[in-house]
């Protein structure tokens, strides 16, 4: 394992010394991390309850925290720049992804938008005039969003209206679909989107502890999962991200790990366990791969980004 020498300080020093609880693929082989960074802290470069994380074409690492602020770093842990969104509240940005068209879209939960931007932070576009509504281009609180081949973005939302809603290219409504509930195709909370290179678009349905699959029309394809630790199962998913290997990684917040997928839902692997150790999460919000498939885990309430494979 390599801790980055330039944060030797601070959470690093508490876990140097802990024993390792890695990755348990489905073989039941472990792994430690190969690298764990992050200070505890509000300066540049450091961080306080971070919760989302994208990495962008160059493997430049996007990490928003509860300062709201958007964080860039190398895929090693060097602070290259930072930024703040326009208005502060406590619980800061909720989604953030980096598209293929060089952007930064930006849940904005709590202030009811999607913020669009650059890669240097200069404000590109904003869906969603601010106002709380359950209206059709509004929000109550939205919490992630994707694009897919179109440019067509889709935001993932929960409240009183649990639903998905699809906005063109330049911020025009197109359609929605979903509803607050259990059933196949309705939500709760959910929380997380990815969308695949044929345009299936993932939806971490968090509460209801599963993974579910719908084409861009909102037909629901596929769907896994309930609650339990068991390979396959799921508690609390809060993110999902796929990676260059066309597999689904799963940040499970209940349990402590990031569990990988196969597309059609197949458990190839878990990593992590609860603690505060090399390899232990204290719940994990995020999960990102980075172009040489290293998986970094937003160790959230350890204020620490962890990389893995797996």
């Amino acid at each position: 394992m390599k801790i980055s020498r330039r944060h030797a300080l601070g959470v690093l020093a508490s876990v140097a010394a802990a024993p390792l609880a890695g990755c348990r693929t489905a073989s039941g082989s472990e792994s430690e991390p190969e690298l764990i960074w992050g200070i505890h802290g509000t300066r540049n470069g450091w961080l306080h309850l971070p919760r989302v994380a994208t990495f962008d074409e160059q493997d430049q690492l996007y990490i928003a925290d509860l300062t709201d602020r958007i964080q860039v770093f190398d895929r090693d842990g060097k602070f290259l720049r930072a930024w703040r969104t326009p208005s502060l509240n406590i619980d800061g940005p909720n989604g953030l992804t980096a598209d293929r068209f060089g952007r930064i879209l930006v849940a904005d939960t709590h202030f009811y938008r999607i913020l669009i931007y650059d890669k240097s932070g200069k404000l590109l576009a904003q869906i969603g005039d601010g106002v709380q509504s359950e209206e059709p281009g509004r929000f109550v609180y939205a919490t992630d969003v994707v694009t897919d081949q179109a440019g067509n973005l889709y935001v993932s939302e929960y409240g009183n209206s649990d639903r998905i809603q699809v906005f063109d290219k330049d911020g025009k409504w197109l359609r929605q679909w979903g509803a607050h509930g259990y059933e196949p195709g309705e939500f709760l909370r959910p929380r997380a989107l990815a969308m695949d290179a044929k345009d299936r678009l993932y939806v971490a349905d968090s509460c209801n502890h599963r993974i579910q699959v719908f084409d861009t029309n909102g037909r629901l394809l596929h769907y896994w999962g309930s609650r339990g630790t068991a390979p396959g199962l799921m508690a609390y998913p809060y993110d999902v991200c796929i990676g260059p290997d066309s597999c689904l990684y799963v940040c499970e917040y209940g349990n402590n790990r990031v569990q990988k997928f196969a597309l059609d839902g197949t458990s190839l692997g878990t990593w992590g366990t609860h603690g505060r150790g090399p390899g232990q999460l204290n719940n994990p919000w995020a999960v990102a791969v980075d172009g040489r498939g290293a998986v970094s885990v937003i160790d959230s309430n350890n204020h620490r980004v962890q990389r893995f494979r797996i």
